[in-house]
């Protein structure tokens, strides 16, 4: 943000705040009661502004995502001489855990799991998110090279991340305790980690 012009900071506000607004817009009423209409004046800008920022009504919602499309990409990238596509992911997605990143569905605070009800209940929403996951595949799969052989690694991590967040979240919102939940999420995915490490080998090397 630093390194960022005042007109990108003012963007970046603007994102932000306007997917609040529309956000706690939909959890009091409900996604499909709620028009953008309604969420350009609560933001009190007009709807052709709106619309410049936010192509679809759904992307109000999932903007929260837009910053971690790159994110399994930028690991593989930066992970150290030595270190593997596939621990370096590992290690990622278990310091996400640790400090209850809702990506990891590890987080019991009541407006995150609000904010998954929300987007898990909604099948326009699901469908979106599906759009946002193939574009962090595809990240991914660049990558790790690019080819037909790291499009199919791809898939697989990001079907594995996504499997054992919701497993996680589900388990939360469903009243068990987040310390049990935690502990659990540590140990499925260090061995969800571990088969994908045998099953694609050629990413365990530098």
């Amino acid at each position: 943000m630093g390194a960022m012009g005042l007109r990108e900071r003012k963007k970046l506000r603007m994102y932000q705040d306007v997917s609040d607004i529309a956000i706690s817009l939909f959890l009091e009423k409900g996604f499909e009661r709620v028009s953008v209409a309604e969420v350009a004046a609560a933001a009190e800008i007009s709807k052709p502004t709106l619309f410049r920022y936010f192509s679809s009504k759904e992307d109000l919602v999932l903007h929260r995502f837009a910053d971690h499309q790159a994110e399994a990409a930028r690991v593989v990238g930066e992970r150290p001489p030595g270190q593997s596509a596939t621990d370096a992911l590992r290690l990622h997605f278990l310091a996400g855990i640790e400090r209850s990143d809702p990506v990891t569905g590890v987080n019991g605070d009541p407006q995150v799991l609000a904010f998954h009800r929300l987007l898990y209940g909604t099948p326009s929403l699901v469908a979106r998110l599906y759009e946002y996951l193939e574009r962090s595949e595809a990240a991914l799969a660049a990558a790790l090279g690019g080819d037909l052989e790291a499009r199919l690694a791809a898939g697989q991590i990001v079907a594995v991340q996504r499997i054992l967040a919701m497993d996680n979240w589900r388990r939360i919102a469903g009243g068990e305790d987040i310390a049990k939940v935690r502990r659990d999420a540590v140990v499925a995915a260090e061995a969800a980690f571990a088969r994908l490490a045998a099953g694609l080998p050629a990413y365990e090397m530098e």
